[in-house]
């Protein structure tokens, strides 16, 4: 039986190193091909050392520097720039692509996959929300499967029919008996402070999640909700769902990953420990089931699971998710990439923790119009949010009350 072969895209990451982590479990299933990484050269190198994949991938010239004299004398290949991402992720030899990718840069290489008909993991929100219908065109035309990374969406893949999924593009969620999917979220660390208090959150205190290990902008993203917004126009691509069909429901114990409610009453959920490896495993052997090194759920010591609406005045962020996704065309490449500059703003101490809805909403009612019929014309739009965000941000014109 031949190894199935990776690229994995954003391997210093979290979901880069946790792919790592079961592929090394599984020596005599998965071969890895490429790996690409960013900033931490030193990680990077010493991945390589460990799957001694053919090609590493950096994006900037003295990082590949730095990375070859890291790697000499072994039989990896260093290559620098996004257009050496997208190579490894269109490889003939490449089976499945984990494009873990964080933000907008992101985008082109998962659609190399998509466009060369790999298997691709996409645990990168920004392909979808940019430029979801784009994305989802390629994998139509190119025959790609496409399984989501994200704990929630593949929780709902997992409790969707699997016929759904034949005719992905042109699914419909009442003919297969779907009332509406449900998002969970853990409502981060803000969930009961007292809304008040909010003007006075920290970046540190806004980066300590409660249940998941994540990066700064995503633990951010987690703790304004702008995350599940992000998931919700994500779920609209992935599961040609309404968005009157897609329910945020907070879920403080992250036990219950996301559920389906089908027109019989029926509720089907997936549930697992707040742990990525489930997720990337279940993708990655799929449709067969892996070890993946995670803790056994038990719902007895767990004792008790809650769940509740959430407050739009305490997470604004989510509100205009549903906001962009309903205006649709380029509002939600506009709101994705005001985002990406608020909350570095925000990590930089340059805007308060209210500072980034308020920002986010100013860019979104001066820019939701711009037109979205190609790629150049998202990417443009992204160009203009990212900015009027740094614009509004240096001025200080977005100040809330």
């Amino acid at each position: 039986m031949s190894l199935h072969s990776l690229t994995i895209l954003g391997a210093t990451g979290t979901i880069g190193v946790n792919t790592l982590d079961v592929v090394a479990r599984h020596p005599d299933k998965f071969r890895v091909v490429a790996l690409s990484g960013q900033n931490q050269i030193d990680k990077l190198a010493a991945q390589c050392r460990q799957f001694r994949p053919r090609y590493a991938v950096v994006l900037e010239a003295d990082k590949a520097t730095a990375l070859q004299a890291l790697l000499a004398g072994t039989a990896t290949e260093v290559l620098c720039g996004v257009e050496a991402l997208e190579f490894v992720s269109s490889l003939a030899e490449v089976d499945s692509v984990m494009a873990a990718i964080v933000g907008a840069a992101g985008l082109r290489p998962a659609l190399a996959a998509a466009r060369a008909g790999k298997r691709v993991l996409l645990a990168n929100k920004e392909t979808l929300v940019m430029a979801g219908r784009f994305f989802m065109q390629a994998v139509r035309d190119n025959n790609a499967t496409l399984l989501p990374i994200d704990s929630e969406h593949n929780a709902v893949f997992q409790s969707m029919p699997s016929a759904y999924f034949a005719r992905q593009s042109n699914a419909n969620l009442a003919a297969h008996g779907v009332r509406r999917v449900l998002l969970t979220a853990s409502g981060g660390p803000f969930r009961s402070r007292e809304l008040e208090t909010l003007k006075d959150i920290t970046p540190e205190q806004a980066i300590a999640h409660p249940n998941w290990v994540m990066g700064k902008k995503i633990s951010v993203d987690s703790a304004t909700m702008m995350n599940k917004g992000l998931e919700v126009i994500e779920a609209h691509w992935l599961f040609n769902a309404p968005p009157e069909k897609i329910e945020v429901v907070i879920h403080p114990q992250s036990i219950v990953h996301s559920m389906v409610e089908y027109l019989d009453g029926s509720v089907l959920a997936q549930l697992s420990n707040p742990d990525m490896r489930t997720p990337i495993a279940h993708s990655l052997a799929y449709p067969e089931r892996i070890e993946a090194g995670v803790n056994w759920l038990d719902l007895a010591k767990i004792g008790t699971l809650t769940f509740e609406a959430p407050d739009l005045r305490r997470f604004p962020c989510l509100g205009l998710a549903y906001q962009a996704l309903a205006e649709g065309g380029a509002a939600p490449a506009i709101l994705n990439a005001a985002n990406e500059e608020v909350v570095a703003a925000f990590l930089d101490k340059k805007i308060p923790y209210l500072g980034i809805a308020a920002t986010l909403d100013a860019v979104l009612q001066r820019l939701f119009d711009l037109p979205a019929n190609s790629l150049d014309e998202l990417m443009a739009a992204d160009a203009q949010a990212r900015a009027l965000a740094r614009e509004l941000i240096a001025a200080k014109r977005v100040l809330p009350a």
